[in-house]
């Protein structure tokens, strides 16, 4: 794979590469032979990365300062950075009234701030290379109106349109950004939520044409090939891996 995607030798930085879907992440660059970094949110978030990263960096990336500074120092670290992932979110399913101020504000700082922070900042060493590749994860929810989701969803059509600006501010300097947006996927989040309603099981699989939960792999592949120069005519799209949730 990674001498057909030219992954070989690319800089890569991952925000959030210690949740599950952030470490699978990790795995498929690493295997790809890039050099990967990872941001998030402690050291212990981080845990058991030592292996696979060339450089990790603990910061609250909700916080515009420590987001842009965290992007800049791993970019010194690498001597630049070919590819940045957002891969960092938060949700609360509630109804939207059940929602106070301090809960809004926390899943709009996690989700939707941080991406504008570091993705800025990825980017502004990109135009200067004029060359760069700018991945953010979206949701299903970013494009549907589902119940109990209203600051996720709101989030992730955001970061939607965040990224379609960044796509078109930054084409001319050899610059893509586009976004994947899984649906259901089997990862520790849709457990520990099936764990607290084992009833819904059944009605989330339903909703699914393909009939079962994605996998990793099925979200990892997709990203590595949207990061590689073989993608370098795709900018500002959302590529939904969800099994034909969103088409029924």
């Amino acid at each position: 794979m990674s001498d057909w995607l030219g992954l070989t030798g690319q800089r890569v930085l991952i925000a959030g590469g210690g949740g599950t879907i952030g470490r699978a992440l990790v795995d498929g660059f690493a295997t790809a032979g890039e050099s990967v970094a990872v941001v998030d949110v402690s050291d212990d978030a981080m845990a058991g990365l030592d292996d696979q990263t060339v450089a990790r960096h603990a910061a609250d990336l909700s916080d515009a300062g420590a987001a842009r500074a965290a992007v800049a120092a791993v970019r010194e670290r690498l001597g630049g950075l070919d590819v940045f992932v957002h891969c960092v979110g938060i949700n609360d399913r509630r109804p939207i009234e059940d929602y106070g101020a301090s809960d809004w504000e926390r899943i709009v700082r996690v989700n939707l701030t941080s991406a504008f922070h570091t993705a800025t900042e990825a980017a502004v060493g990109m135009r200067e290379q004029q060359n760069g590749r700018i991945l953010f994860f979206s949701s299903v929810a970013g494009r549907s109106g589902h119940k109990h989701h209203g600051p996720y969803a709101a989030t992730k059509g955001a970061i939607n349109q965040l990224m379609r600006v960044i796509a078109h501010e930054y084409a001319a300097h050899g610059v893509t950004a586009n976004a994947v947006a899984p649906g259901y996927m089997d990862t520790s989040l849709t457990r520990s939520y099936l764990a607290a309603n084992p009833d819904k099981r059944a009605a989330l699989v339903e909703l699914i044409p393909a009939g079962r939960f994605g996998t990793l792999p099925e979200v990892v592949d997709p990203v590595l090939f949207l990061c590689s120069p073989r993608a370098s005519f795709i900018t500002g799209q959302v590529l939904y891996i969800d099994g034909g949730r969103t088409i029924v």
